[in-house]
């Protein structure tokens, strides 16, 4: 009887120690490409003096959202000092903030209470999605230290020696994305040594010169351990762009489809922009792009809703607080 208890005992250990195994967090499970589809709040900063609400806006439609800066290495005008500050592009005013006071501390109360709470569920809350306006050596350098200050709020992964591999990811409340250029993955990789953690994530280079090509033209390399995600212009699934685009027919959705199962069989996240259905009065007075307007809430939501069943990881749109109650309204289970 006792040999029987100690058999079955150690059965029971190996089996445990094989699901323990199975569930080792690998590269793909947090967070996981087609997990959840997240309102990217487009161009989330001032322009000049006005619209400093956009950061509220964006938190107002709750949490998980992206929230996408723009940064630009520039003098201020008034001070006669260089720094990194979130500009649309040159010439800089001296109004604008910097990503520390607008953004990062901002979203502090949010990243201390979830920090208190230990709920993981969500994590990461906040996706920081860098859209860099200028490349300077100096300027990547002043966006490295900023982060590293706020290093433990970020997702990161060890910074090893063999690129293609995907290291598992440490999930914290912030994951921050950057653009697919070298100057930035010399900085935010190359110069990181062996054993550190990597604070950003670069995109995969991409080839947009015919927009209608097949996925793998368009985005030819998968994921590796910097490269964990897929930038695209709405046109590489309506050519025609969002003023011109017509009806939403099923070949669309077709196309839609290809691209985001080819991302997420590359273990990349996808992500669109910029999809607005605005009326003409609301552009101007928003500070919206008409490039990126359908022209109609009815012509958007249909985009919205075929993204949503497709598994788009991040929606890009300037109407926040529409597009987060659609997401919300037609999310489906995990």
């Amino acid at each position: 009887m006792k040999a029987r208890v100690i058999l079955i005992s150690l059965l029971v250990c190996i089996a445990f120690a094989l699901f323990s195994a199975g569930r080792t967090a690998s590269p793909q499970e947090n967070p996981q490409p087609r997990r959840r589809v997240i309102l990217d709040a487009h161009n989330c900063y001032p322009y000049y003096e006005w619209w400093f609400d956009r950061i509220d806006r964006a938190l107002s439609a709750g949490v998980p959202v992206a929230i996408e800066q723009d940064l630009l290495w520039a003098k201020n005008p008034r001070t006669g000092k260089m720094a990194s500050v979130l500009s649309h592009g040159a010439p800089p005013t001296g109004a604008e903030p910097g990503m520390r006071e607008y953004f990062f501390e901002r979203i502090r109360p949010i990243v201390e209470k979830t920090l208190r709470d230990g709920n993981r569920g969500d994590w990461p809350l906040i996706t920081l999605n860098l859209d860099l306006k200028s490349e300077e050596p100096d300027h990547l350098e002043a966006i490295w230290a900023l982060l590293s200050e706020y290093k433990d709020w970020l997702t990161t992964a060890p910074r090893t020696n063999d690129l293609p591999k995907l290291e598992p990811l440490q999930i914290r409340p912030i994951l921050v994305l950057t653009g697919e250029s070298d100057a930035q993955k010399h900085v935010f990789y190359d110069e990181v040594r062996a054993g550190d953690r990597l604070l950003v994530f670069g995109a995969v280079k991409t080839n947009t010169s015919n927009p209608s090509a097949a996925p793998e033209v368009l985005a030819p390399n998968p994921a590796d351990n910097y490269h964990r995600w897929w930038n695209n212009p709405w046109r590489v699934v309506e050519p025609e762009g969002q003023q011109n685009a017509g009806a939403w027919t099923p070949e669309k959705e077709s196309r839609l489809n290809q691209l985001v199962a080819y991302a997420h069989k590359r273990n990349l996240w996808i992500r669109f922009y910029t999809l607005d259905g605005a009326r003409k009065a609301e552009l101007s007075c928003n500070g919206w792009f008409r490039a990126y307007n359908f022209g109609s809430m009815e012509a958007v939501q249909t985009r919205w809703a075929a993204a949503a069943k497709a598994g788009v990881d991040y929606l890009a749109s300037d109407q926040y607080e529409e597009l987060g109650k659609f997401l919300k309204a037609h999310a489906g289970p995990r």
